[in-house]
């Protein structure tokens, strides 16, 4: 697993059109993104007791959490991921899935997981037998990334960010999505993995407008937990 360096920042539009300026002279765009941006939607998991998203709040400084992730709702390419958090360095294991694959997860045949050759779809088939990991939320949201070299820089501005009840599955059009941060706020979030070049660190915000004890996840939990409730519930 290969740990990186992770910043992140709230803004408002004027503070992230002046920074994507600024950054603009020393970054380039994403050469995978489309037309500058890409969808992305995450199916996250977590156990009975919400262990991932309370160790989340608490700031536990080693913890993981599970997702199935795809990218402009489309099939071709979904994957299993874990985010791992060891103090300050994050760490990502991944793993593909073809859409039958993520059928059988949604219906609760993990057996398949066994077979897999990667260490991941093995620990993820243990995490869901032994803790009853479960589909927790569905994250939305549009990315706008940019890239440096050097360092190893990753720089993404995510807006329109925003969560449903995973009462459906991933693919189905009727999810009901709710928006979770104030109108045009946008999240940007600044990765590297050796060093974060000095030219870069003084284009960013000051340390005062970092919020990484907030994360996406646990942004848009909070608003579907009473979802969750009433469906087990009923």
């Amino acid at each position: 697993m290969k740990f990186r360096h992770e910043l992140k920042y709230l803004l408002n539009p004027a503070d992230a059109e002046l920074i994507r300026e600024r950054l603009s002279v020393v970054l380039h765009p994403d050469p995978h993104a489309e037309n500058g941006e890409y969808h992305i939607r995450s199916l996250y998991f977590d156990d009975y007791w919400d262990t991932a998203y309370e160790e989340k709040i608490s700031g536990v400084s080693r913890r993981r959490k599970y997702r199935i992730r795809a990218y402009n709702l489309r099939d071709d390419v979904i994957r299993l991921e874990c985010k791992e958090k060891r103090a300050a360095y994050i760490g990502k294991q991944s793993a593909p899935l073809n859409r039958e694959e993520l059928a059988r997860i949604w219906d609760g045949d993990y057996g398949f997981l066994l077979k897999r050759p990667e260490l991941l779809c093995r620990q993820f088939y243990v995490e869901c037998v032994s803790r009853i990991l479960r589909p927790r939320v569905y994250v939305d949201y549009e990315r706008e990334p940019y890239i440096l070299d050097a360092g190893d820089v990753r720089i993404t501005f995510d807006r329109n960010v925003r969560g449903a009840y995973p009462g459906r599955t991933f693919f189905d059009p009727g999810l009901v999505f709710r928006h979770v941060l104030e109108p045009k706020k946008l999240v940007m979030e600044v990765k590297f993995t050796e060093f974060l070049p000095r030219v870069v660190g003084e284009l960013l915000p000051s340390r005062a407008s970092e919020f990484s004890a907030v994360s996406k996840y646990t942004l848009c939990c909070a608003p579907v937990r009473y979802l969750r409730a009433n469906a087990a519930e009923v």
